[in-house]
């Protein structure tokens, strides 16, 4: 067989990433349109930023968003990690297929029937709807997420490692602490990170949770795009565009130098 790349291959490549970052790109080129057709571009100018202080709705909206992202990124890596670890290291306790089963449900579930579930159930105990239904929404169907990649870590952990601190007299807490979290943690930062990517961009459950004053920024771009794209939703997902990169960018550069850190003291342990 041949091996590596070809021109088929390259040209796939090429296809598959212009497909999927160049609409992005033209929506960052388009927000610095002076025009305000987002289809014609009359020059470059960045009076849509400056139009969008003074755009209360769409601040409001975003404010909204990145507080119900971060606190339900936050609570469901807890429990997201919590989960991976009662599946891995408890063996086949009574009630794990069922468990496992409740964890991993959001992941094939429509977000529709997920939506409407969580609706009928805020109604049933009277809730009122507003920015904590819809933060108990977007916990409940990116916990999995957390789940899945926490868990995907711990199958290939050392447990000899825990093992021995156990033996030596550390309590169970202590040595999660300074043993198993530091060595799963690149995980649970990539857990934490795809949590708030997905409440960020979920629009279906929100809206199903929302109530008055929790609008997210999904909802209020949906509900103008339908009379028409202005330059200043360019500009607002321009910069949550540019937002979420930086995240992701702070959290590679963490999780890289965590998992340095990691082989370097292995390293040193080997030697001793």
């Amino acid at each position: 067989m041949r091996r590596g790349l070809t021109w088929f291959n390259v040209s796939s490549i090429a296809l598959g990433f212009a497909f999927l970052y160049i609409p992005i790109l033209l929506l960052v080129i388009y927000s610095f349109n002076d025009s305000r057709l987002v289809t014609v571009w009359g020059g470059f100018s960045t009076r849509w930023y400056w139009a969008l202080l003074e755009n209360e709705q769409l601040l409001d909206a975003a404010w909204v968003t990145l507080r119900v992202a971060f606190v339900s990124a936050c609570v469901a890596t807890v429990l997201g990690t919590m989960a991976a670890l009662a599946l891995t290291r408890y063996g086949r306790f009574f009630g794990r297929t069922l468990f496992s089963g409740m964890i991993y449900a959001p992941l094939v579930m429509p977000e529709v029937i997920t939506g409407l579930s969580l609706l009928l159930l805020f109604v049933a105990v009277d809730f009122d709807r507003g920015f904590w239904t819809v933060t108990l929404a977007h916990i409940t169907f990116t916990m999995c997420f957390v789940a899945v990649v926490v868990q995907s870590r711990l199958v290939t952990f050392d447990t000899t490692l825990v093992e021995a601190a156990l033996d030596l007299g550390s309590p169970p807490l202590k040595t999660f602490f300074t043993i198993t979290l530091p060595l799963i943690l690149p995980a649970v930062i990539s857990g934490f990170m795809l949590a708030f990517t997905l409440s960020l961009d979920d629009l279906v459950i929100a809206s199903f949770t929302t109530g008055p004053g929790a609008t997210t920024l999904p909802m209020r771009i949906y509900s103008q795009v339908r009379l028409g794209v202005t330059p200043e939703i360019n500009a607002v997902c321009t910069i949550l565009i540019a937002i979420v990169t930086v995240v992701v960018i702070a959290a590679s550069i963490v999780t890289k130098r965590a998992e340095s850190q990691r082989q370097a003291e292995e390293r040193a342990a080997m030697k001793g």
